[in-house]
């Protein structure tokens, strides 16, 4: 509902159609849609056709609703018609291949739509198409105006149209029919005749062929005729004329004169043209006469004797140099005895189109003012004849060349190493190509290199050498004449322009003390030097501690030093140094080991400390030995058991438990144990230095005395027992044996 499309003036669009359906809504529902056609399937051309479309709607309302049946053929809406009736009935009369397809049925009502189920249509066969002419009576080439329809068919049509067996024209058509115009060429009957098929059915195969047409096209009598005066065989300067003609013309002839497809002269009905030939005219001519698209053609040939032969300028030498004498020459082989003399022919030099002199032979030295194009002129004027023949030569290009200068020898990139390939350059300054370079050396064969072209170079590979004085045993030659001697180089542009790398020879490493042992605090220098080797160098120093360089350093002396001030421990170790200058050749010296010695005042303290610790010793032995006379012997219950479980084993004897006393003795051997701590600490420092193997205790019965503290041996098969007898503060006393 609302305002209509733009474009639905009377248009049946699908879109307006579903507009003024949906005008006024109500209750409804479309319960189907059904196309019949009659008769089905596949029917011939011709056939009537029925197409019915029927609709059933359920809705609320007591007045019968519109629908709108759409009749579409492969999508395409054909017909369309607006009704309260349920049914729609559309029909083909005749049908036409062209109404083949699949058709649909689309309803309508309001807002909602439903289609039916498609139908596939065949229409076999193809209407006989008319085919009609304007005349039938012409001349050859003459056109015919000529249409071919077939008024019962629609669609686009492409229609094709036969002269006898040949086909001469095909039309493509919207309508039904199409107008056109047939050339005939040719004189006799002619049998025309047409058929069509439909562009857009391919499957529906061409139609049968048209009625044939007979057309008399009558012989058109336009044959030219060709004169040539006065004849076919001339010299040059000879006047020729030519006439064409036509005999009993009709009207609108036209007549042309042509020569290699070349228009020399062109009237009506007739023509006359006079030529001053040459030898370049002799050759074939064709006399054409034209009416409408009918043509006629007559054919002669004609044959120019020349008077005299083309000049020839030759130069001698073919190519010279600057400097060197040149001569030209102007000649012609041949003349025609029946009009002139050989004195008869005339000649002129010319360079840059310019005259250089009157006759046929010039000499001159080669310079670049000279340089240019040269041509000659040859003229003669034959016996009966007015004016005078005059024939040119081919030019020549005359551009001396230029001796090749002293070529320059110089190494490539404007720097070489010792030892390492590089390139040298041979190149003249001045000198027309192609120049040939040759390389010389003492020491090796000649090498040779031709440069023919502008961007060329000569370059020669050197392998390498050794000395720098062997750069000067080189030299080159240049040469690009054979006629003049070679210009060689000579070696002093080298010298002066090479610069020569040696690079530099393996650093050697020396320590300042140079013993490489330096006391702490004390100063040490490592001096990098070289033998050989082209500065600027660069020195770089290394610690084997760290992969990073200690210093680096470029100076142009052939050593260099690095200094430590105050060694440490951390400076001890190895050091070396690598030396690079611009030969990018590094060479690493030997690695030299640097030891760090205590100063000499910790030696000093170290000293003075052994001193104080060895008298302390021996005050210690001293006193213990003085102290030993004072013993007492006591005896007591002895209760023994072992005291450590080292390797000396300590047995300790409890006074009631000791049967025996030991007789004790003053005894030189073992050491003296005081406590139960001190004897195992001796223990330990002995059985560091000597492992023993410890016996099972041996228990000795002692009888308690009173005596103070003594050691005595106490013997046991073939060990010795030493023992301590001590007062405990229990009233015991213990007697304390160590046991080796």
């Amino acid at each position: 509902p609302g305002t209509p499309p733009a474009y639905c003036g009377g248009t049946r669009h699908t879109s307006c159609l579903l507009w003024r359906a949906t005008r006024h809504t109500s209750l409804f529902t479309i319960d189907s849609v059904t196309l019949k056609l009659d008769p089905s399937g596949e029917v011939t051309s011709g056939t009537l056709m029925n197409l019915n479309c029927e609709v059933s709607v359920s809705h609320d309302q007591s007045n019968p609703m519109t629908h709108s049946f759409n009749f579409l053929r492969d999508d395409v809406l054909v017909y369309s018609k607006n009704t309260t009736e349920s049914a729609a009935l559309h029909q083909l009369n005749p049908a036409r291949a062209a109404n083949s397809g699949t058709y649909k049925c689309q309803v309508i009502v309001q807002d909602k739509s439903k289609g039916s189920r498609t139908h596939r249509l065949t229409v076999t066969g193809l209407q006989t198409p008319v085919l009609q002419v304007t005349s039938q009576i012409l001349f050859e080439g003459d056109e015919v105006a000529a249409t071919c329809s077939a008024p019962d068919e629609s669609g686009s049509l492409l229609f094709h149209f036969y002269q006898d067996q040949e086909k001469i024209k095909q039309v493509r058509a919207i309508g039904n029919s199409v107008g056109t115009r047939l050339e005939l060429k040719h004189a006799g009957d002619k049998h025309l005749r047409c058929y069509f098929e439909i562009t857009m059915l391919p499957d529906a195969g061409r139609s049968n062929n048209s009625n044939t047409v007979k057309v008399m096209v009558k012989e058109l009598f336009i044959t030219p005729v060709m004169n040539i005066l006065p004849g076919k065989n001339v010299i040059e300067g000879d006047i020729v004329e030519f006439v064409c003609r036509v005999v009993n013309p009709p009207s609108n002839v036209t007549v042309f004169l042509n020569k290699d497809k070349r228009v020399l002269k062109t009237a009506s009905i007739s023509l006359s043209h006079s030529l001053r030939v040459l030898a370049e005219d002799s050759g074939e001519y064709v006399c054409k006469v034209e009416r409408g698209n009918v043509q006629k053609e007559a054919y002669e040939s004609i044959k120019v004797k020349e008077l005299f032969s083309k000049p020839v300028l030759v130069m001698k030498p073919r190519e010279v140099f600057e400097t060197e004498r040149f001569t030209l020459n102007c000649d012609t082989d041949r003349y025609s005895h029946e009009r002139i003399n050989i004195g008869d022919v005339k000649y002129s030099l010319y360079r840059n189109q310019v005259l250089l002199t009157s006759g046929g032979n010039y000499s001159a030295t080669a310079h670049p003012s000279l340089n240019g194009n040269y041509s000659c002129q040859a003229q003669a004027q034959g016996r009966g004849q007015t004016k005078k023949i005059f024939k040119n030569s081919t030019q020549i290009v005359l551009k001396a060349k230029v001796p090749v200068s002293v070529p320059l020898l110089s190494v490539v990139g404007g720097r070489l190493i010792l030892g390492k390939p590089f390139q040298l350059q041979c190149q003249s300054d001045n000198g027309s190509l192609p120049i040939t370079y040759t390389l010389l050396s003492p020491h090796r064969q000649a090498e040779f290199r031709v440069v023919r072209r502008p961007w060329d170079l000569a370059l020669f590979n050197i392998t390498s050498i050794h000395r720098s004085s062997d750069i000067h045993s080189f030299s080159c030659k240049a040469e690009n004449n054979p006629s003049q001697p070679y210009m060689e180089s000579s070696g002093d542009h080298l010298r002066r322009t090479a610069t020569i790398i040696e690079p530099v020879s393996r650093p050697v490493l020396t320590l300042t003390p140079k013993m490489g042992d330096v006391a702490e605090g004390e100063d040490l220098t490592l001096t990098c030097t070289v033998q050989r080797g082209t500065p600027p160098i660069t020195y770089t120093w290394y610690h084997t501690k760290s992969a990073l360089p200690l210093l680096s350093k470029t100076t142009n002396d052939m050593r260099l030093s690095h200094s430590f001030q105050g060694v440490s421990r951390e400076h001890g170790g190895g050091y070396y140094c690598v030396t690079n200058n611009p030969s990018n050749d590094s060479q690493r010296s030997a690695m030299v080991t640097v030891g760090v010695k205590l100063a000499g005042w910790k030696k000093g303290l170290i000293a003075a400390f052994c001193i104080l610790l060895t008298v302390s010793l021996i005050i210690i032995i001293l006193v213990k030995k003085c102290l030993l006379p004072f013993r007492r012997e006591r005896t007591v219950e002895l209760s023994v058991k072992p005291a450590s479980t080292k390797t000396d084993e300590t047995l300790r004897l409890t006074h009631g438990e000791v049967n025996e006393a030991a007789n004790v003795t003053p005894g030189v051997m073992g050491r003296s144990v005081w406590s139960d701590h001190v004897s195992g600490s001796e223990s330990d420092d002995q059985t560091s230095e000597e492992t023993t193997e410890v016996p099972e205790p041996q228990y000795t019965e002692v009888h308690p005395q009173e005596v103070g503290p003594t050691r005595a041996p106490v013997k046991k098969g073939t060990d010795t027992v030493y023992s301590e007898v001590r007062n405990s503060n229990q009233g015991k006393t213990d007697i304390l044996f160590n046991v080796h």
